[in-house]
């Protein structure tokens, strides 16, 4: 990702969820919160819930391509969690793209 780090520490999951804003959708979760730098942060849970190992990282890489193929749509400077519900296993790649970048626009941190 061009423009977007990780964010790694639990402590700074925990920040976002605490204070950040939401938006539901059935197969995920988006967490954003403004951060004082200039680039997005992002971070991916996906909990066993979902499956076992090989398909939440299925769904894992298919939530980064989205955000990457993305990502020049989110304002900058903003921290988001993204969170993969049980529904995110078998919806298609295009639910799980139109659903992300709905959630973005209800919380006012998309450029679109």
């Amino acid at each position: 990702m061009k423009y977007t780090s990780s964010l790694k520490t639990n402590n700074d999951f925990r920040r976002v969820y605490k204070r950040g804003t939401s938006a539901v959708r059935p197969c995920l979760v988006l967490y954003a919160r403004k951060n004082k730098g200039q680039e997005n942060r992002l971070g991916l849970t996906v909990t066993t819930k979902v499956g076992k190992a090989h398909t939440r990282n299925r769904v894992r890489r298919r939530l980064r391509e989205i955000y990457r193929l993305h990502e020049t749509e989110f304002r900058p400077g903003y921290d988001w969690v993204i969170v993969a519900r049980t529904r995110a296993v078998q919806a298609s790649y295009q639910r799980l793209e139109k659903e992300l970048l709905s959630a973005s626009q209800e919380l006012g941190a998309s450029l679109r």
